[in-house]
């Protein structure tokens, strides 16, 4: 039996083709209409339905730079399945460089929505039903918030077979369990059967070279494991991931200027040295030590801190390991071919 066409908000997509729809949201004050655009590849082949979305938080803009490398890759050509990319999900804040809606709420604390709700209820309503609930599995990508970045990881959530499967095919170097929190997409769609991974990596407003690579390659492995895609140009992880059940966030013990002596990504042993604060005569400083054996998931990049900000994001490992796996990982997207090889972020 040939394939049936996908539907979405009254277009037809056929077998082999793809098309951007667009999913009316609201009217901005000055009567700009604002949309949510979904880009949807439909394979020739059946196979699972899964959705990639980016910028839920609207400064997230590392995520929109993965979608559009992801939607130039070769292997969709012989797409099995079908895919719906949503690059911008958080029209508002994106536009205006922020977290959040005009009305400050967090899009991500919004959902399962209504609509007639708030404009974050809406724009959650519309997302959660129009694309997330049309798929089996789904992938969201998201960053640090700005002044912050995030080592290249998973969110996965506990006792979760389906995204921890997902998460060992992606092959980011960290897979930290983080319980669901309500109102969240990630807890919307597990309750309703839609298992969602969260990729987080790199630093709110910018783009991280290594974060949006690692992030194209992870979600066509994923691809590649649910058979969406063949395994030709997809470069298998070197490593398995470290799988963390914890983590703390370090935070400063007393304002001034932070020297920091670690970054992201390694693996420290309790107490290491891992930042100063000094104040501005550098007649005071203080060391911020590891309170226990870890790896750094994430990091402060201002270099004046408040007394009692988080500065060190540290995740706890079981068992522990060396730095090998990163410096694996590194090591691979650093030879792995761009997939733009005439831009240099």
């Amino acid at each position: 039996m040939p394939r049936q066409p996908f539907d979405i908000a009254g277009k037809r997509i056929a077998p082999g083709s793809s098309e951007t729809v667009h999913l009316p949201v609201s009217t901005l004050p000055d009567h700009t209409p604002v949309n949510l655009s979904v880009q949807v590849h439909h394979g020739k082949r059946a196979g699972p339905t899964l959705f990639v979305s980016a910028a839920v938080h609207g400064d997230e803009v590392i995520g929109v730079e993965i979608v559009r490398r992801l939607l130039r890759a070769p292997q969709l050509k012989t797409l099995r399945g079908t895919l719906l990319v949503v690059p911008v999900v958080n029209a508002f804040g994106f536009l205006n460089r922020s977290r959040y809606l005009p009305d400050r709420r967090d899009l991500n604390r919004c959902f399962p929505g209504h609509p007639s709700g708030s404009l974050g209820s809406r724009l959650a309503h519309i997302f959660l039903n129009d694309v997330v609930l049309r798929c089996d599995v789904g992938i969201d990508l998201h960053s640090a918030a700005i002044h912050r970045t995030n080592l290249p990881q998973i969110r996965v959530s506990p006792r979760d077979e389906t995204t921890r499967s997902m998460a060992a095919a992606f092959g980011a170097p960290v897979v930290l369990t983080s319980a669901l929190r309500d109102g969240s997409l990630r807890a919307e769609a597990a309750e309703r059967g839609t298992p969602v991974l969260l990729y987080e990596a790199g630093e709110g407003l910018r783009f991280d070279e290594m974060a949006v690579r690692a992030g194209v390659a992870g979600i066509l492995r994923v691809m590649r494991s649910l058979d969406m895609v063949a395994a030709k140009g997809i470069a298998k992880a070197k490593a398995a991931p470290y799988f963390c059940k914890s983590s703390t966030w370090l935070r400063a013990p007393a304002g001034g200027l932070l020297r920091t002596f670690r970054a992201e990504g390694e693996t420290v042993e309790a107490g290491d040295v891992l930042a100063t604060v000094s104040d501005p005569f550098g007649g005071v400083e203080t060391d911020m030590l590891a309170p226990s054996d870890g790896i750094l998931i994430g990091r402060a990049i201002l270099p004046v801190v408040n007394e009692g900000d988080a500065v060190f994001h540290l995740a706890a490992l079981s068992p522990r390991v060396s730095e090998a796996t990163v410096e694996d990982l590194a090591t691979q997207l650093e030879t792995d071919p761009l997939f733009d090889e005439d831009e240099i972020i």
